[in-house]
């Protein structure tokens, strides 16, 4: 089998178990509008990279892959309501083969839905508590805001030269802007949570700081320790 149908299959097989999981276990209940739309996008098709990254990464280090699952699910999820605002805030039509969710929906509706979305994601990750204790859930906490911020400042980044129209950039202004705004929370995140269940929390995460280029920029906020 051929390298790049070996990556393939390897995605395919952990994206059947993420997205099964996260639409399986997804509330059911009203207003209409509100959780039915939540499964809208990870049921189109994707790659489910994120979660795949955190899965691999366990794996390596000898984890034990059904420890991080959930903690994928919610990586999953928050990529979703990054879709969800990100479609909204660029007037994007198609994501992934279909219609945006402001365009079939409303715009109102579609930004409602990606706030539960993020919402049910921290609500997985609060789960951790009981499968991987403590310390380690509040860790994975910790990343997560730092993934957040870093997101959402390379979007507010990006957001404000195209409302300023600049042309003055550089090539390290776009790096720094494509380092915040995804690859953070595409590369980075995941793999730092991967690493830290797959290790049991033992482990520096000062390891990661020349990935990618990550030791530019700050490694935690001053609210978190």
């Amino acid at each position: 089998m051929a390298a790049g149908s070996i990556v393939e299959h390897i995605l395919e097989r952990y994206r059947q178990v993420v997205i099964g999981r996260l639409v399986e276990e997804l509330p059911h209940s009203e207003p209409a509008y509100f959780y039915d739309l939540i499964p809208y996008y990870p049921s189109l098709p994707g790659k489910a990279i994120r979660p795949a990254l955190c899965l691999a990464v366990c794996e390596v280090l000898d984890g034990d892959a059904t420890l991080a699952l959930n903690t994928a699910i919610a990586i999953e999820l928050f990529h979703n309501a990054f879709l969800i605002q990100d479609d909204v805030q660029d007037g994007s039509e198609r994501r992934r083969g279909a219609a945006t969710l402001h365009r079939s929906f409303g715009t109102g509706i579609a930004i409602n839905a990606g706030s539960m979305t993020s919402l049910i994601g921290l609500q997985r990750l609060l789960q951790n508590r009981w499968l991987l204790g403590d310390s380690l859930t509040w860790r994975i906490f910790q990343e997560t805001e730092l993934m957040m911020r870093h997101s959402l400042e390379g979007q507010a980044i990006e957001l404000g030269w195209i409302r300023d129209n600049r042309v003055d950039l550089t090539e390290d202004d776009y790096y720094r802007m494509c380092l915040k705004k995804t690859s953070w929370y595409t590369c980075v995140y995941p793999c730092r949570l991967g690493a830290l269940i797959g290790k049991g929390g033992v482990l520096d995460l000062g390891v990661f700081d020349s990935f990618g280029g990550t030791s530019a920029l700050p490694s935690r906020s001053k609210t978190t320790s």
